[in-house]
């Protein structure tokens, strides 16, 4: 029998840059901390790499945790093959400039239409095309948990199982009518009693809006009671309100030039927490290639210490801070 023919079990190539983290930063701890893990997510990789290869590569003691012998003869292997990947990482983003190259993301609708497109004229020239998906906030996390976004963006309240997230905003919903609606000239809030029991107007189940309007009755103990109408896009919810026989409950981004016109006014609500986050989204354990990891970068960059939307402040997001 050959070599050739011989089946190789290659050693997962995180599981070597755990090793490499170790020897470069000196500890378990200094490590996780450098690779953005947890520390015993990179302890209990550290142990299959162990027992994978069948030797001992690390000495654990009250003091601190050192590479064995045999770790550093190990390791140093290990260092080529991680500067190998990052040299294939490199040019296969290269080649992927030099054809253009394609990035699909996936955006929830408020997302998709209100901050998108300044994300995306905000790339270098030459960044990878962009095919963008519409969806609502489940629909999102479906399309990335089977491989057919990239990257996506949602606003509701849940995580799917399999995902990791980021949080790159806030956004506030605003109780909303029109004119001639009794509520619109009341001189106190509306309770979560009254809101739940409201006729509403809402998007669809599965919207990230509607997610989070029912969590936060529920939080408040109220939770809805009415049977609302149901639409599929913003633009609908708003042309029925502005009817004047319904109240809807809609982000602060897709009301704002409605109210600086007065087409709609804004009903205030005590007890019921209104606030909700934006987040990105990608798979659990599949590496984000370089065109998705370079649109996640600029998003998180021009998204950082802006102040939340329905603030009264003019820029629409809050800090970014990761969540997992």
């Amino acid at each position: 029998m050959t070599t050739d023919s011989v089946a190789i079990r290659r050693t997962p190539l995180g599981a070597l840059e755990l090793l490499v983290a170790i020897e470069a930063h000196g500890s378990i701890t200094a490590a996780a901390h450098a690779l953005g893990i947890a520390q015993p997510s990179l302890s209990s990789g550290l142990r299959r790499l162990e027992r994978q290869t069948g030797l001992s590569l690390v000495t654990r003691s009250p003091t601190g945790t050192v590479l064995t012998e045999l770790g550093r003869r190990v390791v140093a292997r290990a260092r080529d093959v991680v500067a190998a990947s990052d040299a294939f990482e490199r040019e296969v983003a290269a080649l992927r400039s030099e054809q253009g190259g394609r990035l699909t993301v996936a955006a929830s609708m408020t997302i998709a239409e209100y901050l998108v497109p300044h994300w995306l004229a905000a790339r270098p020239e030459g960044a990878a095309v962009v095919d963008l998906t519409v969806a609502n906030s489940r629909d999102v996390m479906e399309a990335v948990l089977h491989g057919r976004a990239d990257l996506g963006f949602i606003e509701g309240p849940d995580l799917a199982d399999g995902l990791r997230a980021r949080t790159i905003g806030h956004d506030t919903l605003l109780v909303v009518a029109a004119p001639g609606h009794p509520w619109a000239d009341l001189h106190r809030a509306v309770g979560a009693v009254e809101l739940a029991g409201a006729p509403l107007v809402l998007r669809e189940t599965g919207s990230g809006t509607r997610a989070t309007l029912e969590r936060a009755l529920e939080v408040a103990g109220h939770p809805l009671t009415s049977t609302p109408a149901q639409l599929g896009s913003t633009a609908a919810v708003k042309s029925v309100v502005q009817g004047g026989r319904s109240v809807a409950v809609l982000s602060a981004l897709t009301v704002s030039a409605e109210l600086a016109l007065g087409t709609l006014r804004q009903v205030p609500v005590q007890g019921v927490d209104l606030r909700r986050e934006l987040r990105m989204v990608w798979a659990r354990g599949r590496q984000p290639a370089p065109a998705a990891r370079e649109l996640a970068a600029l998003v998180v960059g021009l998204t950082r210490d802006e102040p939340p939307a329905g603030s009264g402040q003019r820029k629409p997001f809050a800090s970014a801070q990761a969540t997992a």
